[in-house]
């Protein structure tokens, strides 16, 4: 059983009602691999979880915010209390959807120990199913060990965000064969430790379709192959909400556009003296 948000009107914005809805679970999400295509997105405040939550099975809480909502320049900067605030509202918000939070850097690469206390952490202030940490073979003891704790793990391997310092940007990894063998390896290492399902970011396409076929567990793509098990993609770049998009992206809408439309025609409306109209008035 879970707890659903529904808008009432009459009290606030976004008011709990109790109602016997079953979320997703990540053993569901595991049997997927190979079968219907998992559908991802980010997910950062509540409002937004409850407008996402119908059309997918899993919602990210990535460190992604950190560019998105904060404005930082890359996610490095992200601490573990935006991700526990955040993490807790799109929980909150959200009712069908199985939800993953992204560890951010520094809170769990030291040691499993620390993985496991930043993770045990992450689980019991937002209620989530389970985390997403970066990284491949030298991060397999850390998956392999959260998971024999009870801790469901999505691994991320490819182009890793938060290596943007050693990797020197943000281009397609896998270009030469060398890399390819070594994001492969890392791909079966983070799936033989016991991740649930693993993102491939940023990787030329042959290689999104190797890690695919050589793995037991889901591949949920960003920039990767539409032969990955699942598809991912930042809500915002997908909404149009930035003019700069990766080439992976597809806007499937123009939200910014409108949002400005609708802000220049508020603005009008109030220096005009049109706003507010007798409709918004307390008589």
């Amino acid at each position: 059983m879970s707890t659903t948000f529904t808008l009432d009107t009459a009290t606030s914005r976004a008011h709990p009602v109790p109602e016997p809805v079953r979320r997703l679970t990540v053993p569901a999400i595991q049997k997927r691999k190979g079968g219907e295509p998992i559908v991802m997105l980010t997910a950062y405040t509540a409002r937004m979880a409850q407008l996402l939550d119908l059309h997918c099975d899993l919602l990210l809480v990535g460190d992604s915010l950190g560019q998105v909502i904060y404005g930082l320049d890359t996610t490095v900067k992200v601490t573990l209390d935006m991700m526990i605030a955040h993490g807790a509202a799109v929980v909150r918000g959200s009712y069908r959807s199985v939800v993953i939070i992204d560890l951010p850097f520094g809170t769990y690469e030291a040691s499993p120990e620390q993985a496991f206390m930043t993770a045990a952490r992450v689980m019991k202030e937002t209620g989530a199913a389970g985390v997403k940490l970066e990284g491949g073979t030298a991060m397999a003891a850390t998956v392999a060990f959260l998971a024999q704790r009870g801790i469901p793990v999505m691994g991320h391997v490819g182009l890793t965000p938060q290596a943007v310092n050693t990797l020197g940007g943000y281009g397609a990894r896998g270009r030469s064969e060398a890399e390819q063998a070594k994001i492969l390896d890392d791909a079966r290492a983070i799936a033989d430790a016991g991740a649930f399902a693993i993102v491939v970011e940023g990787v030329v396409e042959p290689l999104a379709r190797a890690i695919t076929q050589g793995v037991s567990c889901p591949t949920i793509g960003i920039g990767a192959s539409p032969d990955c098990d699942g598809q991912v993609l930042v809500v915002d770049d997908m909404l149009g909400m930035f003019e700069r998009v990766p080439r992976f992206v597809e806007r499937f809408d123009d939200l910014a556009a409108r949002i400005s439309d609708a802000a220049r025609s508020y603005a009008d409306a109030v220096r005009s003296r049109r706003f507010p109209a007798e409709a918004q008035l307390y008589r």
